[in-house]
């Protein structure tokens, strides 16, 4: 999604990136585009240079992040004196975020009160389209205030306050044609700085069994969100 500087459009227009330049797609947001089919009439050209990037997709149905890179687990559950679940290594556990509060490509997330530990999860996200298949790939930061996120998580109901204030999403998708989301390097940077870098061939699941299990039971959507869950060094 995206929009021409200068233009203030909350959500944008869908469109296409090719070389130094963006095709405006006949389509109000990336989920009718993918219920169309993934096709639509191109509608104008804007170059690159001269629009804004918007999140993909700014009200997802729904938002699930998977906890699927091991060495992710292992540190963040030796740092609490535990081992592993066994259960982990059973079946792909996620939890549900907040769809109300997606930020994009370069926005201010504002800062959550209440905590002094605000920290970035590298992620990627599959987007999912038309009749439950995956659209495409993009790049996720769940955001987490770790120390409203250590006091939630002792009461053993799970996340809340320490991680619905914000999810990043963007600015890119890519989709599977180009990309087929099992290897790619991960970088995080803060400030222009590294701070974090893993590769998303290191997930535990594969991405099909990682829709399969947020599929059971019911029915994805297409805008929904599927998130890797933050890749072994893509946190502080």
């Amino acid at each position: 999604m995206f929009s021409p500087k200068g233009r203030n459009l909350q959500r944008g227009w869908p469109g296409r990136i090719e070389g130094d330049r963006v095709i405006q797609l006949a389509a109000q947001t990336l989920q009718s585009f993918f219920t169309g089919g993934g096709t639509a009439r191109e509608h104008g050209e804007f170059l690159l240079d001269g629009v804004d990037l918007r999140p993909p997709v700014l009200h997802p149905p729904s938002v699930r992040d998977f906890y699927a890179f091991e060495q992710h687990v292992k540190t963040a559950r030796a740092i609490r004196g535990l081992e592993v679940p066994p259960e982990w290594y059973e079946v792909p556990a996620f939890y549900f975020s907040n769809p109300a509060a997606i930020y994009g490509h370069e926005d201010g997330v504002p800062y959550p009160e209440g905590t002094q530990e605000l920290d970035y999860e590298l992620e990627v996200a599959a987007i999912i389209g038309a009749e439950g298949q995956v659209a495409g790939f993009t790049v996720l930061n769940d955001w987490s205030a770790r120390d409203l996120q250590r006091l939630e998580m002792r009461v053993g109901l799970g996340r809340a306050k320490g991680k619905v204030f914000a999810t990043s999403l963007g600015p890119i998708v890519v989709t599977p044609d180009e990309f087929d989301g099992s290897e790619a390097e991960m970088v995080a940077r803060v400030n222009g700085e590294e701070r974090s870098r893993g590769n998303l061939r290191d997930l535990h699941w594969p991405w099909e069994r990682l829709v399969e299990q947020a599929a059971r039971n019911t029915r994805l959507c297409p805008g929904d969100v599927i998130g890797s869950g933050t890749v072994g060094t893509g946190c502080i």
